[in-house]
């Protein structure tokens, strides 16, 4: 508490707080009747009319410094009853010093861009951005404040082109007010700023300045003012879809097909419930063609978190994204009773001698999903999410033929409501409840939780937390009440920033319904402090240092807990990274973890291990992207006393690009571990669990990635991803964990020490046309293999050779996907 007050006042009174406030920059808004043709050519007499937003200023690498004239920015807007426009003109010395490559939409490769941010609510926290690189190719994201403010994920529907003339670049873009989300009045005024990204020389410029000391971009914005009477279009668009996948696999078994084929289709909904609310809604969805997971060899006690590339529950999820409390993941996720019905429970017994499975599917299907989002003109934020999935079935046949059907999973629904206001200052309170609920007698679980994020009024102090409950309803069983809160206080603006937090979650709560939370019953404090250096020196453009501590210790004691002490762990490090004058990004920390008690590495509650001391050291290095030819690698190194354990990460990328259109690149991720620690199986004498026993290991981890990706103009390409995974552990002697949390060579006998060979190989070939706004073609052909066995004496090479030899599942599909905008089709219909 001491150290808090400290902080506190010194930050007040040693601190210079902030710069001279400069006014922010206006543009009026000019309405057009004008028909404006989007080919980037800014040949229509109407961008003549409009105002110019010019004098751009410098974000980085130098901030403040104004743009040369040989580069200078020039952007016009316009608007009408339908749609905004945004034209302009990107001047360079010669088109040679443009960056420039064709990548695909919402990616930015090495490409310079140009895009507009509109906070269409002027609240200071919430925006939208459109961005258009040389070739016309589109990205868009939302933004909103606290540490994930931007959803790249997410997408609209808009028009954009560009050329390349010989002093430069010029673009045109169309962004219709079923876009964006704005209040109905007669006048309005928006938060506006514009941005400019030359890659060769690592400069962003801003229209309106943005001082990188302040915490906060959207809050630095200027704005467009006077847009008179528009008012949302009915928003109704309907994205049908037709698929179907041929998928070949070597069952090598009678009563299963090695070929299967299948059609399938579905429709996504739009609908503007009002200027402000849109639903979203998915019917009978079709994911098949999304990207592989990265498999992994999980010995950890914990899940693998994997990424979510589901387009629907990554959209416009900022909302439902609020503490944390929703992995989308949980939702068509593996059956709640699939390993009951495969390895046998007390609930399902083992299944019958003569019986074996025709299928048990791993992944519950969804049946349909639904978003309602938008805020209102006052600024609360409303959110509902609604997904339900089918009931699963794991179908059985004996030997006589005879079939029978266990259920794995009820028919299940998954809700979350969220309330959001903002307030003043670029602060905001937050209410979320997610709810499980199941049908049949399996349990429900429901979890609310109360938020604040609260800025002072210069914001260069912040006090943020989270009041979180979690309430677990098994039918016959009590139930089970959990708690959780974090609280926050730091500074957020100047060179000098810090962040104090406290975090407790009890024994009792969950979120793993819904969310995804690794461990619980611990209280954690923390202290991150960093300063900056904004502005060029010598050798940098930037420069960062920071440092963090953190201490846990268990909240509650565990039951038939073996150790006397609650502590956990203290660990600190030093991290420091600079982007130099040659745009090469260079870093280096340093960590020290002195002896904890792992309560969870024994997979077993109760029982602890003593985690030794640790030092760990790590550098890296990114050349400048821009290049034809660059790469990135790192280097991490960790040291434990224990068993003088060595931990080595190296990591390793290059990119080539060939041309604009063609490029390759390479990653190699390679985790050799000696003589490290952990759990190997439980002990079991007649019957019951006598003991933990651990390993002393080597493990050798190797991840090999290769993309290519070769685009043929701005609306179709093909991407190749190819990826190995392989690793390898080697027990070298076993032992008994003790009460105390130490270790000592078993004293059990004939226990059997087995190696583990785990082989992961997945290729995702995708061919993709956008034959119109917001429609398109894929043809996908997928590959995976996943082989498991204990043959651990093999090189690389022939490791790799004998996985591809392995049993392959082979999917092809090819999907049709038409954006329809209901004003579009009334249009045509009136034409007809």
């Amino acid at each position: 508490m001491r150290i808090f007050l400290f902080l506190f006042i010194f930050s007040f009174f040693f601190i210079k707080l902030n710069a001279q406030n400069v006014p922010a920059k206006q543009l009026p808004a000019k309405r057009t009747t004008a028909v404006i043709k989007i080919d980037g050519s800014l040949d229509e007499a109407a961008w003549k009319e409009a105002i110019p937003a010019t004098d751009f200023i410098e974000f980085r690498p130098s901030p403040g410094q104004a743009e040369a004239a040989t580069n200078r920015t020039i952007v016009f807007l316009l608007y009408d009853n339908t749609s905004v426009y945004i034209g302009g003109y990107c001047h360079e010395l010669t088109k040679d010093s443009i960056s420039k490559e064709l990548i695909g939409r919402d990616r930015v490769g090495v490409n310079d861009f140009i895009g507009v941010i509109f906070d269409t609510y002027f609240d200071k926290i919430n925006a939208v951005g459109f961005y258009v690189t040389p070739y016309g190719e589109q990205f868009d994201a939302k933004y909103s404040s606290g540490e994930k403010g931007e959803d790249d994920s997410w997408n609209a529907v808009w028009d954009s082109e560009a050329k390349i003339v010989s002093d430069g670049w010029t673009f045109e873009m169309r962004i219709p007010y079923s876009a964006l989300r704005f209040t109905n009045r007669d006048v309005q005024t928006w938060g506006m700023n514009l941005t400019r990204k030359r890659n060769k020389t690592g400069q962003q410029y801003m229209w309106n300045p943005v001082d990188p000391k302040k915490n906060g971009f959207i809050n630095q914005e200027g704005s467009w003012t006077g847009l008179e009477k528009i008012e949302s279009p009915l928003r109704l668009s309907f994205s049908p879809y037709l698929s179907t996948y041929i998928n070949h696999y070597p069952a090598k078994d009678a009563n299963i097909k090695d070929v299967t084929a299948s059609v399938n289709g579905g429709m996504d909904v739009k609908y503007g419930i009002s200027e402000s609310f849109t639903l979203d809604m998915t019917l009978i969805p079709d994911f098949g063609q999304v990207q592989s997971d990265n498999q992994v060899l999980n010995l950890s006690p914990f899940e693998v978190k994997y990424n979510e590339n589901r387009s629907f529950f990554t959209e416009g999820t900022e909302l439902f994204n609020k503490g944390d409390l929703f992995y989308s993941r949980r939702i068509g996720s593996t059956p709640l009773h699939y390993y009951d019905v495969q390895n046998g429970s007390s609930t399902y017994p083992h299944i019958n001698s003569n019986e074996h499975f025709l299928k048990n599917p791993s992944e519950a299907k969804l049946i349909n999903a639904t978003k309602v989002s938008g805020r209102t003109k006052n600024g609360l934020g409303i959110g509902f999410f609604n997904a339900i999935t089918k009931p699963m079935f794991a179908q059985l046949e004996d030997d006589a033929g005879s079939h029978r059907k266990l259920q794995t999973a009820s028919l299940t629904n998954y809700n979350i409501v969220v309330l959001d206001q903002t307030l003043k200052n670029n602060s905001s309170i937050s209410f979320i409840n997610t709810n499980v609920l199941r049908n049949g007698q399996d349990y429900d679980a429901n979890v609310s939780a109360a938020l604040f994020d609260i800025n002072n009024k210069k914001n260069t102090y912040n006090w943020a937390g989270k009041f979180s409950v979690s309430d677990v309803t098994d039918p016959g069983a009590k139930k089970s009440l959990g708690y959780s809160h974090n609280l926050s206080f730091g500074k957020t603006s100047g060179r000098w920033n810090f962040q104090l937090t406290q975090e407790v979650t009890d024994a009792n709560y969950d979120i793993n319904d819904m969310g995804i939370l690794f461990n619980n019953n611990f209280i954690d404090h923390s202290l991150w402090t960093g300063y900056k250096w904004v502005k060029p020196g010598k050798w940098f453009n930037s420069l960062r240092m920071n440092l963090n501590v953190n201490y846990s210790r268990l909240y509650n004691r565990l039951p038939g807990q073996k150790l006397a002490s609650n502590y956990q762990s203290f660990r600190t490090n030093f991290r420091a990274n600079a982007q130099l004058k040659n745009l090469w990004f260079v870093g280096a920390f340093v960590g020290y973890l002195p002896k904890g008690n792992d309560f969870y590495e024994a997979h077993v509650p109760g029982y602890s291990f003593i985690s030794p001391q640790h030092f760990n050291v790590n550098g890296w290095f990114e050349t400048n992207s821009a290049k034809k030819y660059s790469l990135a690698f790192n280097y991490f190194e960790g040291f434990a006393k224990q068993f003088s354990e060595r931990n080595i990460e190296l990591n390793f990328s290059q990119q080539y690009r060939f041309s604009d259109k063609f490029s390759l690149n390479q990653q190699l991720n390679f985790n050799p571990q000696k003589n490290n620690a952990g759990y190997y199986k439980l002990f079991f004498e007649n019957g019951i669990m006598k003991e933990v026993i651990f390993s002393r290991r080597n493990r050798n981890t190797v991840e090999n990635l290769l993309n290519a990706k070769y685009n043929f103009n701005n609306k179709s390409g093909i991407t190749l991803r190819a990826r190995h995974y392989w690793s390898k552990v080697e027990p070298q002697q076993l032992y008994d964990l003790n009460s105390d949390g130490s270790l000592s060579p078993t004293r059990h006998t004939g226990i059997a020490i087995q190696n583990r060979n785990f082989n992961s190989f997945n290729i995702d070939a995708v061919y993709t046309l956008q034959f119109a706004p917001g429609s398109f073609i894929n043809i996908v052909w997928k590959n995976s293999i996943y082989k498991s066995d204990n043959l651990t004496d093999y090189h690389y090479f022939k490791n790799f050779g004998q996985t591809v030899e392995a049993p392959q599942n082979n999917n092809l599909s090819l999907k049709i996907l038409y954006y329809l905008d209901y004003l579009d089709f009334k249009k045509w219909h009136k034409r007809r």
